[in-house]
């Protein structure tokens, strides 16, 4: 006969399985049900691959939430397809001098908004492509609202990197760069090939050698006139020391000067008395040299005989010359 079962151990174990139960439940929730949780709503244009359900959402770096749903949108107003992704912030993860920040109130979060605060895909892993949800401030870019579900609280994005730098492309002329890039190319290989080119390294060789050897000669000749400068300047100073010597000698010589020359000094008065004399002595040779004066008609008395005495002596040499013998046999 068997034994029946034991009512009290059958409950126990059903209470324990219950409490498992409900202990894994609280783990695989991580806590949300002890923490009011609220959702926002970000709107991404362009392609959302990567980003999946579950991915977390951070915020300066430290993880603030997760991703609760991603789903495909139309924008009717602009005509383009848009991707809602809706997150849930976490409670109490942000604090402020010790005070809670509370990221999931919508009129907190819109404040932060007007700050710059934007939202934005970023890669997680490059092998597998994930991608989470990035919040920083970015104050420079404008924040654009989709609006497709005024109910949620949306907080604004901007592209990633790549998508600007597609933007940007976008409107690259390849075609114009890429000719423009074989022309060049042309006339580089064109430049390159020539023989004036060809020759350039050889001619630089030359000029180089020239210089060195030019800078050897400058550099042997640069020291005797670099000596010979040096005693030129030190006998510029020489000159120049006796200059201002010879320059106060002068200064001297021009202060006596001006004291000799005063009208009350002796040598003006000696001068003065000189200068009379030269005066009487002048006015006595004018008396002597006068037409009418003896002294110069006796002079030129003097000067008719010894004119004829000149005459009778050339007459004399011109008979010795015709008549050597006159001397001592007579004229004839």
């Amino acid at each position: 006969m068997s034994k029946q079962a034991n009512p009290t151990l059958i409950g126990s174990f059903v209470l324990g399985a219950i409490a498992l139960a409900i202990v894994a439940t609280l783990l695989l929730s991580r806590g949300s049900w002890f923490g009011e949780q609220r959702r926002h709503v970000l709107y991404f244009e362009g392609a959302a691959q990567g980003l999946q359900v579950g991915a977390a959402v951070v915020f300066l770096g430290v993880k603030v939430g997760t991703v609760k749903e991603i789903q495909l949108g139309i924008d009717q107003n602009r005509q383009r397809f848009l991707v809602p992704v809706t997150i849930e912030i976490e409670p109490h993860v942000v604090r402020s001098n010790g005070e809670p920040v509370d990221l999931r109130d919508r009129a907190t979060l819109q404040q932060l908004v007007a700050k710059g605060l934007r939202g934005r895909l970023r890669m997680r892993n490059l092998l597998t492509g994930q991608l989470y949800v990035d919040l920083d401030f970015h104050p420079d870019k404008p924040a654009q609202y989709a609006a497709l579900d005024p109910g949620l609280s949306e907080i604004p994005t901007i592209p990633t990197a790549v998508e600007e730098l597609t933007s940007t492309l976008e409107g690259f002329a390849a075609d114009k760069f890429l000719a423009d890039v074989t022309a060049i190319s042309g006339a580089i290989n064109n430049l390159l090939s020539a023989k004036a080119t060809q020759d350039l390294p050889r001619r630089l060789d030359a000029t180089l050698r020239h210089l060195e050897s030019l800078t050897a000669r400058l550099d042997a000749q640069s020291r005797p006139i670099l000596d010979e400068v040096r005693n030129d300047l030190a006998e510029t100073r020489k000159a120049m020391a006796a200059t201002q010597a010879a320059m106060a000698t002068v200064e001297k010589a021009a202060d006596r000067v001006a004291t000799l020359a005063g009208t009350d000094s002796g040598m003006v008065r000696n001068m003065t008395r000189a200068s009379d004399d030269l005066a009487k002595a002048a006015a006595s040779l004018h008396g002597l040299a006068a037409q009418d004066s003896p002294t110069v008609q006796n002079m030129n008395n003097a000067l008719k005989e010894i004119a004829r005495a000149a005459a009778a002596v050339r007459l004399l040499a011109e008979t010795l010359e015709e008549q050597p013998d006159a001397i001592y046999r007579g004229k004839r």
